[in-house]
């Protein structure tokens, strides 16, 4: 049998963990974008516009679509940003604050199922495995441009 990649191998497994919390997320008739960008956001006092995507590793261009959703449902309001006279602060509504608290229970249930099976040990090392990858990656030192000159 052919050995996986590891792109393939967190590819795949990130890909069913999407899946599984788009199901969740549906039975709330919402999304994993949703889900993941209501716990990004500060209950209270609200969460700059312009740090939201960066915060949640996500294009602006995305954000506003998932947004702009989120106001419709009712979740969020934008009211702007007293410190900042162009920016705008995102801010949960009640309800947003309760759909809060059931995406943060459904990311917590996945955590304590991962804990259950997994072993403190092989946890460490696949953090470790992790935040090394994401430092090789972010160095920039795997694919290093060539200059034609």
């Amino acid at each position: 049998m052919k050995e996986k990649t590891i792109d393939y191998l967190l590819r795949t497994a990130w890909l069913g963990v999407a899946k599984m919390y788009n199901e969740e997320a549906g039975k709330k008739e919402s999304t994993m974008a949703t889900g993941f960008a209501l716990i990004s956001i500060e209950p209270e006092g609200g969460t700059p516009s312009t740090s939201l995507g960066p915060k949640m590793g996500i294009e602006a261009t995305s954000l506003s679509r998932t947004l702009k959703t989120m106001e419709e449902k009712g979740l969020i309001t934008r009211k702007p940003n007293p410190l900042d006279g162009r920016g705008v602060l995102i801010h949960l509504t009640s309800f947003g604050i309760e759909m809060r608290e059931y995406s943060k229970q459904v990311v917590i249930r996945f955590d304590e199922a991962v804990k259950e099976t997994i072993s403190q040990e092989e946890l460490d090392t696949f953090k470790k495995v992790t935040n090394s990858i994401l430092e090789l990656i972010n160095s920039k030192k795997i694919y290093i441009s060539d200059k034609i000159s």
